[in-house]
């Protein structure tokens, strides 16, 4: 098949998915497809340039990826690199060479890939993607909203409220909280923004950090205790994977840097916990209609209570990312892995 691995963009998780669009790209080119690496904003060329053979060789025309940085990429200097200077988030060519492709590989991350903008735009241009569609990214991605799909459909989740920029309240009593908390961006992710809040001193400086990054933002009761990931490919709940970082909460820092984090997969859990988490997930998918694949994110307290965090719609896909180390688990290759998540994407699209 002719394929477009479509990456990078302007989300604070930018470098994230470049990782994850390298790593599949190889996958699949060692599965016998034609490959094209693609950064939605750079893009590919100038506009007029001929297209029709570059998927012959695809490889040589693909953009080249490093590791990912232990920072926050700067959003401003990419910005200011691209050629053109358009406002158009789609850069040179990006339409026209996904068109050509048969399917395109979402490797994208965050805003703009995770929210269903791009899935909304793809289904109007008729082109063909992985991952879930416009409405169902668009309701995952917004955390408040997504909580109480979770709440209704008889999921646990934390206590906590939701924020407006406009309706900051900002004496900490006044907004009914209680310590330890924890305040987070409403839409992000790769944890950017999150802040663990100890003492009333420290609520403003968070409430800035999250207001920095949208106008919207969570306060929810922190969990102590045991984190844990589920994947669901078409409502398949895959073994539980837990996560434990050295030091800290599972921020930005332990998920992207080597040695930081302690992953076990399946978790060593009791098998009527693992199983609740399991169903818990696949509700999950079902409730926000999460049809090909996801990754849902629990907390386990002390006293063996669940907690639903977040629905990934997009998530990591590096060979170390949660998702392919829970199917390596139950013995899928991330090759074979890359390859059925395209595979059950075709079987759901129109085109």
């Amino acid at each position: 098949m002719k394929i477009v691995v479509l990456a990078g963009g302007l989300s604070t998780e930018r470098n994230v998915s470049l990782s994850t669009g390298s790593m599949v790209s190889e996958a699949l080119r060692r599965k016998g497809h034609q490959v094209l690496l693609l950064d939605v904003f750079m893009g590919y060329g100038k506009s007029g340039d001929d297209l029709n053979k570059i998927f012959a060789s695809a490889k040589e025309h693909s953009l080249q990826v490093s590791g990912v940085p232990e920072t926050v990429p700067d959003l401003a200097k990419i910005k200011a690199t691209r050629e053109d200077q358009s406002d158009c988030f789609f850069g040179p060519n990006v339409i026209q060479l996904c068109q050509m492709a048969d399917i395109v590989f979402l490797a994208l991350h965050g805003e703009n890939g995770e929210d269903g903008r791009i899935q909304a735009a793809f289904d109007l241009f008729g082109i063909r993607y992985t991952g879930s569609n416009y409405l169902s990214s668009a309701i995952a991605m917004n955390k408040s909203l997504s909580k109480r799909f979770f709440a209704e459909s008889g999921v646990p989740v934390a206590k906590g409220i939701s924020m407006k920029k406009t309706e900051r309240i900002a004496d900490f009593t006044a907004a009914g909280l209680s310590l330890p908390c924890i305040v987070k961006p409403c839409c992000g992710g790769s944890s950017v923004g999150i802040s663990v809040i100890r003492s009333e001193d420290e609520y403003q400086a968070a409430l800035d950090e999250a207001f920095r990054l949208e106008d919207e933002v969570l306060i929810e009761e922190y969990i102590t205790g045991r984190e844990f990931s589920v994947a669901v490919i078409e409502s398949k709940a895959l073994p539980v994977i837990e996560i434990a970082p050295l030091e800290g909460f599972y921020n930005y820092t332990n998920k992207y840097k080597a040695g930081s984090t302690i992953e076990t997969c399946p978790a060593d859990l009791p098998a009527d916990i693992a199983a609740q988490i399991q169903e818990h997930a696949v509700t999950v998918t079902k409730a926000l209609g999460l049809d090909t694949y996801a990754r849902v994110d629990f907390m386990l307290d002390g006293e063996n209570r669940i907690f639903c965090l977040e629905a990934n719609t997009l998530p990591g896909m590096t060979p170390t990312s949660l998702l392919p180390q829970e199917a390596r688990a139950v013995g899928t290759s991330f090759e074979d892995l890359c390859e059925h998540l395209i595979h059950i994407s075709l079987r759901g699209c129109k085109k």
